[in-house]
């Protein structure tokens, strides 16, 4: 029997660098053609390894701006990943999509090429927000790219926003929220602003032209942002993710169980087989080592089971919850027995749950989840 499995393919190619953007992005159109056949190279590469032992349920398309790309260069990577391994005839795949790179017609082409999900990044439907955060659309863009997903054909449509912004009051994060859902929408993303080493935004802190707010503001309005969302009938299955009722993401979902996923593209990092890899992310030299040996891989490395057994503790509790016998199965008892005492002042504390041997954070676990994951031993 396969194992079942995600696919990412990572498109770099941006038309414009947001200031607190850390993901691999380059802003030009040199080598989409070049890129695209070392894709399918790279697919080639890893399909002799892991296409007996793997079936997929999931593909995504992460950037970079994906949707920047023409539906016929998405549908082609489709195609030939279709190709070359097994993909479940209702598999789920994604594309990153940002407005003011798309219309009605190019959605309906998507539609067409395969893709049957929608990850909008809207961030704000506020203009200074938007300002600010310096992307390329206009709070309207971001509403009639939404609404033009759904006239498209699309019944999986996912949003992303970013809160505690400088400055941001809780009013003005609660209205994003209003507009949202006043929205064709089945699931959302709701991320702090993070702060992360080599952007703009980390530069214009450390110069002083910004001043981010405090861990405490940050933990009311995410308080604010679980309540609100859950009022609304959607569940939270993740830390950060939101949706109604069947229309959680498979393919992150792959993560967060620990399962296994194949990465392809410049940066893309993968997992398979308790080993793990990445890429180098130069689209040069990602280009020149598939010419050379059909992979870009530049490090890897064999997880011990402890080290598997920590990952995956964590990633149940920012997620699902820890499925007990599934746990014990793979690793044994011996830490559910350390922490027994600690789970059950949390359970009586209202931060967890044990609940048809599943033990996960309430709401008020998910606002307080990094400092209760910290108590573990």
């Amino acid at each position: 029997m396969k194992n079942n499995a995600a696919l990412y393919i990572h498109i770099p190619f941006c038309d414009h660098k947001c200031i607190y953007c850390d993901f691999y992005s380059i802003i030009t159109s040199d080598n989409i053609t070049n890129y695209l056949s070392a894709l399918k190279r790279e697919i080639d590469f890893y399909s002799g390894k892991y296409s007996a032992s793997h079936s997929f349920n999931t593909i995504y398309f992460g950037g970079g701006t994906p949707s920047l790309m023409q539906p016929e260069y998405i549908s082609e990577i489709v195609s030939h990943i279709k190709t070359k391994f097994i993909v479940s005839d209702d598999a789920e795949v994604t594309l990153e999509t940002n407005p003011g790179t798309v219309d009605y017609k190019k959605l309906t082409d998507f539609l067409s090429s395969g893709i049957n999900r929608i990850s909008i990044g809207i961030q704000s439907f506020n203009e200074d927000e938007l300002k600010f955060l310096t992307r390329i659309h206009s709070g309207q863009t971001a509403i009639d790219t939404i609404i033009a997903a759904k006239h498209a054909g699309f019944e999986n449509i996912s949003i992303d926003l970013i809160f505690n912004l400088p400055n941001q009051t809780k009013e003005k994060w609660i209205e994003n929220l209003k507009t949202a859902f006043t929205l064709p929408i089945n699931h959302i993303s709701t991320y702090s602003l993070i702060l992360e080493r080599g952007t703009i935004l980390n530069k214009m802190v450390l110069d002083g032209k910004v001043i981010l707010q405090d861990d405490d503001y940050d933990a009311d309005l995410y308080e604010s942002t679980i309540n609100y969302i859950l009022d609304k009938g959607m569940i939270q299955y993740e830390v950060s993710n939101f949706c109604y009722p069947g229309f959680e993401s498979i393919h992150n979902n792959a993560y967060w169980h620990y399962n296994d996923y194949l990465s392809f593209g410049t940066s893309a990092h993968s997992f398979m087989n308790g080993k793990r890899w990445h890429n180098c992310s130069s689209l040069k030299m990602y280009i020149d080592l598939i010419d050379e040996k059909n992979n870009a891989l530049i490090s890897k490395e064999i997880l011990t089971k402890i080290e598997m057994e920590n990952e995956y503790w964590f990633l149940a509790f920012r997620s699902r919850g820890l499925i007990v016998e599934e746990y014990i199965s793979k690793f044994g008892n011996s830490r559910l027995n350390q922490n027994s005492d600690l789970i059950s002042n949390l359970i009586d504390e209202g931060f967890m749950l044990n609940q048809n041997g599943v033990i996960r954070l309430t709401p008020k676990g998910f606002a307080l989840c990094d400092e209760i994951l910290s108590r573990f031993k």
